[in-house]
């Protein structure tokens, strides 16, 4: 995941800090050192590190800050600041015309996922905000990228408006038109990409703006070029004049100093990003939790918005009341699992938690074949069975694993994983908290996660 380098290295930094209890000026000036190193190793331009370190070593050395009962803490929050400030302050968000439809035209270099993004950005603002976009092919020169297009528009059930290899101009004219017709209020135009930046693809795209007018123009660019994102990002700027970027790809093993460069060097915002492959996996970038991420913090608001958004709230009520009365069953730790796995990315999930569980279990490599083999077993028992696993004798643990192609003892295993669930749901009941990282739900003793699998140990 993006910034995970970076993220250890300033947890470091920040440690050896808060054991010093009182600091001095050669304390911040050596730590603010350490800083500009991990900042440049994680790819941020030297003019944006050079600048960022001036500023906070600016504050940092202030008397208030210096003489206070925490300064650590004080000098933490003084870089989480400076962070949320570089990446931009505040979500920004897409502008729309007063008059639908709007026209949101996407931009960028072949590779950065253009096609895909703009599927996944017309399927968020339509669930996340009621619009009904219509998804354009504009992109009439790259190989299959209408068919792409038509792909990805109907996996998500959004319409695809395209006039085969006819000029990029006159189809987005001619998709506004069809657009008014069908009741669309958003128009996204997929513009053609080019390896690299050309005279010929700016005129074709400046002529395609002059034409409809677009209320946002986005550049998507792919967070794994590092400095490379930064340079296409200021040549489109100066070239077309971009609204905003979606920064793909921040999943990957990226550096990510590009979403720390790219504001400073634009001045334009990041307003989304893609954190995986899956066509719902892209969200609003919110630059204060990207930075309470960095620095280890967490980022629980990011985790509750997704949580609501997948939140069955007759259902939670159900289990809470069958909690209650010690009634949890196989079925329920069963539906929690899927509910669990329509958030998105476990693991990205995992790194959310704040402070040093929540470092520790972004780690975990969780394999999602252990994970079904936890469901097949389930889903092989009966009805009776899942609502009471004490029926499971010797003959049926042995159907039930001929039934999904295991072994007993792993049906065994999810037995005791089960009885340690049915502890903890009772402890919380009665108000206990559990002692060890062994109870918390999902996890094993020795941090094996429960029903997903995992390669590394946590430490």
């Amino acid at each position: 995941m993006a910034f995970e380098g970076l993220s250890e290295k300033l947890n470091t930094i920040f440690k050896n800090l808060r054991g010093k209890g009182r600091i001095g000026e050669e304390d911040i000036r050596l730590a603010m050192r350490e800083v500009r190193l991990a900042l440049l190793e994680a790819d941020v331009s030297y003019k944006v590190v050079k600048d960022f370190i001036a500023s906070v070593s600016e504050k940092a050395m202030g008397q208030d800050v210096l003489d206070s009962l925490t300064p650590a803490q004080q000098v933490i929050k003084i870089v989480n600041d400076e962070l949320t400030a570089l990446m931009g302050g505040a979500n920004a968000r897409l502008t729309y015309s007063a008059q639908p439809p709007s026209v949101v035209m996407m931009v960028g270099l072949q590779g950065a996922g253009k096609t895909t993004n703009v599927a996944k950005l017309a399927g968020l603002i339509r669930s996340q905000q009621g619009k009904r976009p219509l998804l354009v092919a504009c992109d009439v020169y790259r190989p299959a990228a209408i068919t792409q297009l038509q792909v990805v528009g109907s996996q998500l059930d959004l319409p695809v408006f395209e006039m085969g290899q006819a000029d990029p101009v006159k189809i987005a004219q001619e998709s506004l038109r069809y657009a008014r017709d069908h009741g669309n209020d958003v128009v996204m135009l997929d513009t053609a990409g080019r390896l690299h930046i050309d005279e010929k693809l700016m005129d074709e795209l400046k002529r395609i703006k002059a034409a409809v007018k677009p209320s946002e123009i986005l550049l998507v660019v792919d967070a794994m070029t590092g400095q490379d994102a930064v340079s296409a990002a200021t040549a489109f700027d100066e070239a077309l004049g971009i609204d905003g970027v979606v920064l793909t790809k921040l999943d990957g093993d990226a550096r990510g100093g590009a979403a720390l460069s790219i504001r400073a060097a634009t001045g334009k915002p990041i307003k989304f990003i893609g954190t995986g492959e899956k066509l719902d996996m892209i969200e609003p970038f919110h630059p204060e939790r990207m930075a309470s991420r960095i620095l280890g913090m967490g980022d629980v608001m990011s985790l509750i918005e997704k949580a609501e958004q997948h939140f069955d709230e007759e259902q939670a009520k159900k289990l809470e009341e069958k909690i209650r009365k010690n009634r949890y069953t196989l079925t329920d730790y069963y539906e929690q699992m899927q509910q669990l796995k329509s958030m998105g990315d476990l693991n990205q999930l995992l790194g959310m938690i704040p402070g040093q569980l929540g470092r520790q279990m972004a780690n975990a490599e969780i394999d999602p074949k252990t994970m079904a083999h936890t469901e097949a077993i389930i889903l092989s028992m009966t009805p009776e069975e899942r609502e009471n696993p004490k029926l499971l004798g010797a003959s049926r643990k042995k159907r039930v694993a001929a039934g999904c192609g295991l072994e007993v003892v792993d049906v065994n295993r999810l037995l005791k994983q089960f009885e340690m669930m049915q502890d903890l749901t009772k402890q919380l009941t009665r108000g206990k908290m559990p002692k060890g990282m062994g109870n918390i739900p999902g996890m094993g003793q020795g941090g094996k996660m429960h029903g997903f699998g995992r390669k590394k140990r946590l430490k």
